[in-house]
């Protein structure tokens, strides 16, 4: 098949580009470049045709860049009347929590706009397959845990999740109007990790707003401390709680969806949550971590972050069963292949 991949070169676009080229689909990817690098087009070509030569890469023909952002609507127009896609991954879109709470209409013109500019491009075009990246914060501050796919969506606390909800919503809406369309939205909970050659992983601008990459610049002495945002939550130490997916684990999941979207008749929207099922502290991420390393990693506990919850986790026995997808790394792997990434690119740096 013929991909379209938005944000593709992303810290989890990215990862997905990879899977999807070694199931043997072509790619094509826009990105806007703001919180990603073009190094990391040929790094993926280098994963998938293990070239040490860019020369050689090049003869490929099945990745196709575009530099371009999916507010602009002629770009995209272009896109689709060259290529003859069969699908759309949607990655493109802000993603900070906190980021979110200071420029609330800017998270909502990229993640909903962007959103709605792409859908109605491609109803032009009449490519009617779309596979959602979203977020297990539609949940909100769930109550029952492990979360279900099934359980209800709300209480949200921040711009960032109605930005994901309110694009889950519209997903569904076009569904309802036009079910030749077919719909997948995958609820990530936290991707972290790298990919195991060390040539793809998380890369954030400027100070991390997540947990690994904030751990790792600590240990390379970028950062002084960690800072941890609250440990009175009701929790196995008082940190918060969240459930850590390996990256590559998730990028195999939309493997999955994508050939279960084309292999089935579709009567609905599916939903999919991805996690590893499993809840981690922020304690016990800083000790995992410390393994990998060799030694402390320094911490100071602060106030609690406005917009935050205690403790999220999923289910994942319907992604097991629908999609015959499985959890395939652990915390170790996780940690290792993250540590392994930021020598790599120490190195190359050197």
């Amino acid at each position: 098949m013929i991909l379209l991949i938005t944000g593709g070169l992303g810290y989890i676009g990215s990862h997905v580009c990879v899977e999807l080229l070694k199931s043997g689909h072509d790619i094509i990817i826009i990105d806007n470049l703001s919180n990603s690098s073009i190094h990391v087009l040929e790094n993926i070509k280098k994963i998938v045709w293990l070239r040490k030569d860019l020369e050689d890469v090049h003869h490929h023909n099945n990745v196709i860049f575009y530099n371009g952002d999916v507010r602009d609507e002629a770009i995209l127009s272009d896109i689709f009347k060259e290529h003859s896609i069969d699908a759309v991954l949607h990655f493109a879109g802000l993603k900070s929590v906190s980021e979110s709470l200071d420029t609330p209409i800017e998270y909502y013109d990229v993640n909903i706009s962007g959103g709605i500019n792409l859908l109605n491009v491609m109803k032009k075009e009449k490519v009617k397959t779309i596979v959602f990246s979203s977020s297990a914060v539609v949940y909100g501050d769930s109550k029952s845990l492990p979360i279900k796919e099934s359980t209800p969506l709300g209480d949200i606390k921040n711009p960032y999740g109605y930005s994901k909800l309110f694009f889950e919503q519209i997903l569904k809406n076009i569904y309802q109007s036009d079910p030749e369309w077919k719909v997948a939205i995958l609820r990530y909970f936290n991707p972290v990790g790298a990919h195991p050659s060390g040539r793809i992983g998380e890369n954030p601008n400027g100070i991390p707003n997540n947990l690994m990459p904030l751990i790792t610049q600590v240990v390379m002495g970028k950062l002084d401390e960690v800072k941890v945002f609250g440990s009175d939550y009701p929790t196995i130490d008082g940190t918060g709680v969240r459930d850590y997916i390996h990256v590559v684990d998730l990028a195999i999941g939309h493997v999955a969806i994508l050939n279960k979207l084309f292999s089935i008749p579709v009567t609905q929207v599916f939903v999919v949550n991805l996690g590893s099922g499993i809840g981690y502290s922020v304690l016990q991420m800083i000790k995992a971590y410390e393994k990998i390393v060799g030694r402390d990693i320094p911490y100071s506990i602060t106030k609690r972050r406005e917009g935050d919850i205690a403790e999220s986790w999923t289910s994942i026995d319907y992604a097991n069963e629908f999609l015959g997808w499985r959890v395939e790394r652990n915390l170790h792997q996780i940690c290792l292949d993250t540590w392994n990434y930021e020598i790599k690119k120490l190195k190359k740096n050197d």
